[in-house]
C-alpha cells in the first residue's frame, strides 16, 4: 500500500512540476509578446487628447446632424473594436464617437479614485478638446448607463437622447451589492491572476462576432485584452458604484428621450425589465425593446439595433425633440407635429 501511495505521490508531483514549468513558459512568452506589442499598439485608431495630464483616446467616424457617443461597459478592453458592429451601420447617417475612458482601449491607465463624477468630467473635457459639441445621443452599454444617467441629470442640455444597450440603472436595487460581492471580487482576482500569467492570450479573438476585422486588428484586440484585463484603473470603478447610485436616486430620473434595449437572458429578467421600464416611463419620449441575446447586444443584434435607432431618431425629429428639429423649425422646413402650430 505504501508503495502505491509513493507512486501516486510521485505522479502527482510530476504533474505539478510540469504544470509549473508550463505556466513559467507561458509567463515568459507573454512578457516577450507584451514588449513586442508596444509598437503594434502605437499605431492606433482614434486620436489622443490630454486630460489631467494623461492620454485619452477618442475615435470618430461618419458625419451627420446627430452625434452618437458610444460608452463602453465595465471592463470592455477594446471599446473601439467592441462597438464596431453597431457604429459601422450608423456612420453613413450620423457622427459616431467612441470614448475610451482611462484604463480602456488605447487610453492610459491612471492612479487615483475612479468616482463617476470624475469620469464624467474627464469624458466631457475630452470631447470638448476634440471639438465635438453637443447635444449628444449617449449610447451606453452596461455600467456606463450610470454615467449616462448622471450626465442627463447634471447637464440635460448636452444630452439629446439616451440609447441604452442593456445598460445598468441606479434604480436596480442591489446593483452596488452585486458589484461588491464576494463572487465579483473573486472573478476580478481570477482575471488578475490569468492576466499575470498571460494564459488569456490563448483564448482572445474577435473573429467570432465580426469577420470584417483584419489580421492586424485581431492582433491589436488580443494585445489590448492582455494589457487591459482587470487593470487597477478599471477595477477601482467598482468602489464608486454605491455612491453614484445614491447620487442618481436622490434626484428625479431624467426625462430625456430614451430607447432602451434589454437582454431577455438576464438572470433576474423581470426585475431588470421593470427598472428599465421606469426609465422609459420617466422620459418624455421613450421605448423599450427586448432582445433575445446575450449582454453584449450590439455584437449579436447590431442590424436590429441600428434599424431601431434610426427609426427612433427619425420619430424624435418628427416630434420636434431634437436639435435638428429645432433648426428646421427656425428655418421653416420642419414638417412634423411641432411645426404645425
Amino acid at each position: 500500500m505504501k508503495k502505491i501511495l509513493k507512486i501516486i505521490g510521485r505522479v502527482l508531483l510530476g504533474i505539478l512540476l510540469v504544470l509549473i514549468l508550463f505556466l513559467f513558459v507561458v509567463k515568459v512568452w507573454d512578457a516577450i509578446a507584451i514588449s513586442q506589442e508596444k509598437e503594434l499598439l502605437a499605431d492606433h485608431p482614434g486620436e489622443f487628447v490630454e486630460v489631467d495630464g494623461h492620454n485619452m483616446n477618442i475615435y470618430v467616424e461618419g458625419d451627420g446632424e446627430h452625434t452618437i457617443v458610444f460608452m463602453s461597459g465595465w471592463g470592455t478592453e477594446s471599446p473601439i473594436y467592441d462597438f464596431r458592429p453597431l457604429y459601422s451601420k450608423l456612420r453613413d447617417d450620423y457622427r459616431c464617437v467612441v470614448i475610451e475612458k482611462f484604463g480602456y482601449g488605447f487610453s492610459d491607465e491612471i492612479d487615483g479614485e475612479r468616482d463617476f463624477d470624475t469620469i464624467l468630467r474627464q469624458d466631457r473635457e475630452a470631447l470638448e478638446k476634440m471639438g465635438i459639441e453637443g447635444p449628444y445621443i449617449l449610447c451606453p452599454h452596461s455600467l456606463s448607463g450610470l454615467e449616462a444617467t448622471l450626465w442627463a441629470q447634471k447637464y440635460p442640455d448636452e444630452v439629446e437622447a439616451i440609447v441604452g444597450l442593456d445598460m445598468s440603472s441606479a434604480n436596480y436595487s442591489g446593483l452596488a451589492e452585486i458589484k461588491e460581492s464576494f463572487a465579483q471580487k473573486s472573478m476580478i482576482n481570477l482575471n488578475k491572476a490569468v492576466k499575470f500569467i498571460g494564459i488569456n492570450r490563448f483564448f482572445m479573438t474577435i473573429s467570432d462576432f465580426d469577420e470584417s476585422y483584419s489580421d492586424i486588428e485581431v492582433k491589436q484586440y488580443t494585445a489590448l485584452v492582455c494589457k487591459n484585463l482587470a487593470n487597477d484603473t478599471v477595477c477601482r470603478e467598482n468602489d464608486a458604484i454605491g455612491r453614484v447610485c445614491e447620487e442618481i436616486n436622490a434626484a428625479a430620473l431624467p426625462n430625456t428621450p430614451t430607447l432602451q434595449f434589454i437582454s431577455t437572458q438576464n438572470s433576474n429578467y423581470e426585475y431588470w425589465k421593470s427598472t428599465h421600464q421606469e426609465l422609459v416611463d420617466a422620459s418624455i419620449f421613450g421605448k423599450l425593446v427586448e432582445l433575445d441575446c446575450g449582454h453584449y447586444l450590439h455584437q449579436f443584434e447590431s442590424e436590429r439595433i441600428a434599424k431601431e435607432m434610426k427609426e427612433f431618431i427619425g420619430e424624435m425629429e418628427f416630434c420636434g425633440l431634437t436639435q435638428k428639429s429645432h433648426n428646421d423649425i427656425i428655418n421653416g422646413t420642419h414638417g412634423g407635429v411641432a411645426s404645425s402650430s
